[in-house]
């Protein structure tokens, strides 16, 4: 719910009550009705704090909840949190139907997989990787031009 959602972005990113109704232009027990539920902002007020944030409208609105179970907080905009999935015995996972339909993963396609030793895994689609690859080797001069 929103409520939820403006007591852990605030939280978060350590600002008090008083500081975004500031950032807003509303007084802080305004705000505070916001964050026990009381009365809900106007859609300007929700586009400030969605900005204010650095997320969307509808993750500012919508509570995710990672299989149904823990509330958490709303991704920064460009980033999406999609569940999680189970590898099976075999090391296989299956990528969620909605991200396959978001980024046009089809059935054989190459992706490339990136790791952080602290972060976790990645997947990028090969033909994009290595795009940007070459490109990069391009502004390094490390491909000579033909």
């Amino acid at each position: 719910m929103l409520k939820d959602n403006l007591i852990m972005l605030r939280k978060l990113n350590g600002y008090s009550q008083e500081e975004i109704a500031e950032k807003i232009g509303i007084s802080r027990q305004a705000y505070a009705k916001w964050e026990n539920g009381a009365t809900v902002p106007d859609i300007e007020k929700c586009m400030l704090l969605a900005e204010i944030h650095g997320v969307t409208i509808d993750s500012l609105v919508q509570t995710t909840t990672i299989d149904g179970k823990e509330v958490i907080p709303p991704p920064p905009t460009g980033k999406s949190i999609f569940g999680s999935v189970v590898i099976n015995e075999r090391g296989q996972l299956v990528i969620p139907k909605d991200v396959r339909e978001k980024f046009n993963l089809t059935g054989g396609q190459r992706l490339i997989v990136l790791t952080d030793d602290h972060e976790g895994i990645a997947l990028i689609p090969a033909e994009m990787f290595e795009m940007k690859m070459r490109k990069a080797m391009e502004s390094a001069s490390i491909i000579p031009e033909e």
